[in-house]
């Protein structure tokens, strides 16, 4: 057995790995309601993650003692290890693409796809000829050649993780509640130590802690989130209104939106009905803003898009682009009701825009959209407050 392994110290850090692990899958501190894509995606790094642990225990405990089945689990352990730290690092920064922008383009699947597939293949390789690591005869593990690539991408996707996250908070401060660089730093620090110092385990605990902290990062921010729809509620935007996104000579776009015929939807298809209109509205808003601004549930079927440091002269774009991706859904749901929407906006200047009246501003602007589409449609489907005074009862 190589000397310079402590096996205590791996034993407790695995051990400590799997525990804090076990608690937050009992817990339940990856189960987010109103974001089931990144629960399962956060469920998924944990159960990796403690089997990580339990093969990063035994390939330890096995290092240097003769016999073919060692030999077997240090082989079969050891890939797993190399392969879980892409597939683990993949997978957080394709939950911060998720997180922040609702989805990945194409462009980071092809990344993710090759990187798999490179060192996929040099594992395989591996088995045949120690490209990466080597087993020798007397079953101690020893780095290969092509050992120090997988370190580089673990720390490239590390510092991709930091400069993604950076840009886009620098867009969008409501990211505050996702703090990326809290739990990127405890895996560069682990990956650089247990780089340099053979013998000892960190990464594994390292991925634990930051495990951990996305947990609770996230069911902190769960506060400031819609339960049905998953995206902000009011609590966000009255502290955005108040101090977020007004600062000196800074040009805010902010729309309010409302589904034309929701009401016809709850009476006619029921109520359980209407709540999946509304998180499929919720969604393809919050896929059309991206990491652009935010998206917040006003109340209702009323939804309010705040775009800070917004650069182009008018919303009209905006306004077609949120258009066109509710025909593209209506094309392919199958529902029997289609989705549309009133949609009333500006583009205000702090320091000439009085912000105090901001979503009455574009609530009127709303109500001028809506009812212009009424003139055309049928309005079975209006609010109460849309009919005409003759017609109150």
């Amino acid at each position: 057995m190589n000397g310079a392994i402590n096996l205590q110290s791996v034993y407790i850090t695995d051990l400590v790995g799997i525990s804090i692990l076990v608690i937050i899958l009992a817990a339940k501190g990856w189960n987010l309601p109103a974001r089931k894509d990144e629960s399962r995606i956060l469920v998924g790094l944990i159960l990796v993650s403690i089997m990580n642990c339990i093969a990063d225990l035994y390939v330890f405990a096995c290092d240097g003692i003769p016999g073919w089945n060692f030999h077997c689990i240090l082989l079969i352990g050891n890939t797993y290890l190399y392969f879980y730290n892409l597939i683990v690092g993949i997978g957080i920064i394709y939950l911060i693409i998720k997180h922040i922008e609702h989805k990945a383009r194409g462009w980071h699947m092809v990344l993710f796809w090759s990187l798999v597939i490179i060192e996929a293949t040099l594992l395989i390789i591996n088995f045949f000829k120690p490209v990466v690591f080597s087993i020798d005869n007397n079953n101690s593990y020893k780095r290969g050649p092509y050992y120090l690539l997988f370190v580089i991408i673990g720390f490239a996707l590390v510092l991709y993780g930091y400069a993604y996250y950076l840009i886009n908070k620098f867009i969008n401060p409501s990211l505050r509640y996702f703090p990326v660089i809290g739990f990127l730093t405890p895996i560069l620090i682990g990956n650089a130590v247990q780089m340099q110092f053979y013998g000892i385990s960190l990464l594994p605990i390292s991925f634990t802690v930051a495990f951990a902290a996305i947990a609770i990062a996230l069911q902190n921010e769960s506060i400031y989130i819609d339960k049905l729809t998953g995206v902000y509620n009011r609590y966000e935007l009255d502290k955005v209104l108040k101090k977020r996104f007004f600062g000196s000579n800074m040009r805010t776009a902010a729309m309010m939106l409302d589904l034309n015929d929701f009401k016809s939807i709850n009476d006619t298809y029921s109520h359980e009905e209407g709540d999946n209109a509304l998180v499929a509205f919720a969604n393809i808003l919050a896929e059309t803003v991206g990491a652009e601004g935010i998206v917040v549930r006003f109340a209702g079927d009323e939804f309010i898009i705040i775009l800070p440091k917004f650069q182009s002269d008018d919303i009209s774009e905006y306004k077609e682009r949120i258009h066109n991706n509710l025909d593209k859904y209506n094309e392919t749901s199958g529902k029997p009701y289609k989705l549309s929407a009133a949609i009333g906006g500006k583009i205000f200047e702090s320091n000439k825009d009085d912000m105090g009246d901001l979503v009455k501003q574009i609530d009127m602007l709303m109500y001028s959209d809506k009812k212009a589409y009424y003139m055309i449609h049928d309005r079975r489907g209006r609010r109460q407050s849309d009919q005409k005074p003759q017609e109150q009862t």
